[in-house]
């Protein structure tokens, strides 16, 4: 069935805007617990959001989702994106070493301690951003260095992302079963910001 097709046959169904944006809010806290299901082994983030977000793009343009295929888009992914995972980890081990430099009080550990973090911030947005961009056969780092440009040079999406972050941290300090969740919103809003930017 075609798109248009599609649209006609949920149309004649009587959906209107809001039970339609309703419907994909819903997804999207669905995708969030998968990517966290997926995401467990931690070096494997990566993938799971590239999987959460072929699953979205699919789920809009009405075609045939469901956890069979992001389970295939996550094996796909995870082949060199575990590689991905890891090195963000090791990233995060040194923005926790800096800000260990910080607590020490040792001289220039709050310029050290402030780009660090701020470098921290860049480079999970830039992240977030090549793992949304992702498709099968993909390369992670030409990914990772396309979304860490785009990063610097669209400052407004890269807000919103920060702010996503923000939710995501509110949603697990609230009640830590909503971490799950909220990882499918920020799939989300990271899909939309790269859409925009696209156009």
């Amino acid at each position: 069935m075609s798109v248009t097709s599609t649209r006609a046959a949920r149309a004649g169904r009587g959906e209107s805007a809001f039970q339609r944006g309703l419907a994909v809010f819903a997804e999207c806290l669905l995708t969030g617990v998968w990517i966290f299901l997926a995401a467990l082994p931690l070096v494997t983030l990566p993938a799971a959001v590239a999987a959460g977000a072929a699953h979205l793009r699919r789920h809009l343009r009405h075609e045939a989702s469901g956890w069979r295929q992001f389970t295939a888009d996550w094996r796909t992914a995870v082949r060199r994106g575990w590689l991905a995972g890891l090195a963000g980890w090791a990233g995060l081990a040194l923005v926790w070493a800096d800000l260990a430099v910080v607590r020490a009080g040792l001289p220039g550990g709050a310029f050290v301690g402030t780009v660090g973090v701020l470098a921290a911030l860049v480079a999970v947005v830039a992240a977030l951003r090549a793992a949304v961009s992702w498709e099968p056969g993909a390369s992670w780092r030409v990914l990772f260095a396309a979304a860490a440009r785009r990063t610097v040079l669209d400052p407004a999406g890269s807000a919103v992302l920060v702010c996503g972050f923000a939710v995501i941290a509110a949603s697990a300090w609230f009640a830590a079963p909503l971490l799950a969740p909220a990882l499918g919103i920020v799939t989300a809003a990271a899909l939309a910001v790269e859409r925009r930017r696209a156009a």
